[in-house]
């Protein structure tokens, strides 16, 4: 059964940075799409990035595109967002997704991914 577990949520000031992590287990780690998406408080949940394992494809919603990048590391069965010079509307919870269709990157469309995390919060003051 594939689980994923995300951390590195927590309390930053508007202009500084956090990465989390989503580590991966139960699906081989060669053909897959894992997003992250961040849902916050009264409002939908909502695709942020994603990566493909082919050839480690990427995607970004506009309003992190320049600030947010994803990246996984393989022999971690982990992804990962860097998030830089974060805004008080960054403020929600961050769940990763995964499909084991690596070509379903790039949607940012909850509806195309099989299993989530149980999210991490973010936090951003201003």
């Amino acid at each position: 059964e594939v689980q994923l577990v995300e951390s590195g949520g927590g309390l930053v000031q508007a202009g500084g940075s956090l990465r989390l992590s989503c580590a991966a287990s139960g699906f081989t780690f060669d053909d897959y799409a894992i997003g992250w998406f961040r849902q916050a408080p009264g409002k939908e949940r909502v695709g942020v990035s994603c990566i493909s394992s082919a050839d480690s494809i990427t995607y970004y919603a506009d309003s992190v595109k320049g600030r947010f990048t994803i990246s996984s590391d393989n022999a971690k069965n982990t992804v990962y967002l860097q998030m830089n010079s974060l805004k008080p509307e960054d403020t929600a919870v961050y769940y990763c997704a995964w499909i084991g269709i690596a070509t379903t990157c790039p949607s940012l469309t909850k509806y195309d991914y099989d299993y989530w995390g149980q999210g991490t919060q973010v936090t951003v003051s201003s």
